[in-house]
């Protein structure tokens, strides 16, 4: 009868084991089912949904160019500092002069 005892204690084992393994597919079919069965969520739209667009209003068509004429450009703007009457006058920059430390030294010819 020594003999007999580790072995129902082995089938013991084995059923206690395999009474949890069959809880743990139960409980796992049991969660799959109750989320395929709750609704799809629902996105918020972020923006507004596109309108459209007003007919273009017709403007004057550009300029043609000319192989070897002038091309027509506009001026660059000017850089925010008063010129000189105004500079004698007192007035300031408006924006100060780049420190030297800023700069780089100049590039030396090979």
């Amino acid at each position: 009868m020594a003999a007999d005892q580790p072995r129902r204690t082995l089938r013991n084992d084995m059923l206690i084991a395999a009474a949890m393994v069959v809880a743990g597919v139960v409980i796992v079919c049991f969660s799959l089912r109750a989320i395929d069965a709750a609704p799809p969520a629902q996105m918020a739209q972020a923006t507004q949904p596109l309108q459209g667009t007003p007919a273009p209003q017709k403007t004057a068509p550009p300029a043609e160019s000319k192989p070897g004429g002038e091309r027509p450009t506009t001026p660059a703007p000017e850089p925010a500092r008063p010129d000189a009457e105004a500079q004698k006058a007192g007035a300031k920059p408006v924006l100060p002069p780049a420190p030297a430390e800023k700069t780089a030294p100049p590039i030396k010819q090979k």
